[in-house]
């Protein structure tokens, strides 16, 4: 069975690949979806698969960039990974992007890291063991009210102006890393989404003392048949219910369409 030291080693490994990479010249793609992928994504991907096979081959694999197989559904322990969350970053030059890396058994989450080189950022967790940024200690922050909740974004709606905006990573997972810090209270996202985007950086947040559920308030399963769930948010515990509320109307609305 891999502890957290071997997945934190294979983290490093793959951001240093992709470190060496960033700033320098590389070919770049759109995807189906209209999403850019770039080869060094490809390149970290192969690495991953072939590192963290290494450490349980019989484990199931999800990756963003390797074609899903219904295999892993029939397997009770799944790799989840994402070889460059914030890709857009990586390909500008921008230090937001990090490498994530979830090991699930039976739909839950139980070690994860997130290794962000560019940002000199190291993000570990082991389900009733903590959370730890570059081997320090982390806890989410107390607040207790909604109403000024500092969000990493570019924009706010008109409803949501009393919070507070703050310097936004492209990298969901890295965001979410910021409420696990207290560098940020909530994250919200209410559109359908891939689990490798927020698997690693869930139980972060969770073992930091943050709330984290889909964008309706239900908690996240993972290993899905579809891979994916409606929207995350992550919160300080004391206003999770506040943000599912103001959520609840916009939510319900997009998930009709």
């Amino acid at each position: 069975m891999p502890s957290l030291a071997d997945l934190g080693a294979v983290a490093r490994e793959a951001g240093a690949l992709a470190l060496g990479k960033w700033r320098g010249e590389f070919t770049t793609a759109r995807k189906h979806d209209g999403s850019i992928v770039s080869e060094v994504d490809h390149a970290v991907d192969a690495l991953l698969k072939t590192r963290l096979r290494d450490l349980d081959p019989q484990a199931g694999w999800l990756s963003e960039e390797t074609a899903d197989n219904a295999e892993r559904l029939l397997i009770p322990r799944v790799w989840i990974v994402d070889p460059i969350d914030g890709t857009r970053d990586f390909v500008r030059g921008r230090p937001g992007w990090a490498v994530s890396i979830a090991y699930a058994e039976g739909g839950r989450v139980t070690m994860a890291v997130l290794d962000a080189p560019a940002r000199d950022e190291h993000w570990a967790a082991e389900a009733g063991a903590g959370s730890f940024c570059n081997a320090n200690k982390i806890m989410c922050a107390s607040r207790t009210q909604l109403a000024g909740a500092r969000v990493p974004t570019d924009f706010l709606a008109a409803v949501d102006a009393d919070l507070t905006m703050v310097s936004k990573p492209n990298s969901i997972a890295l965001r979410m890393a910021m409420v696990a810090r207290g560098d940020a209270d909530l994250l919200a996202s209410i559109r359908w989404g891939k689990e490798w985007d927020v698997a690693a950086a869930t139980l972060i947040a969770q073992e930091a003392g943050a709330t984290v559920t889909d964008a309706l308030g239900n908690p996240l399963r993972f290993n899905s048949t579809k891979g994916e769930a409606f929207g995350v948010l992550a919160t300080c515990p004391n206003i999770h219910a506040a943000a599912v509320e103001r959520l609840a109307e916009r939510a319900a609305e997009l998930i009709k369409r």
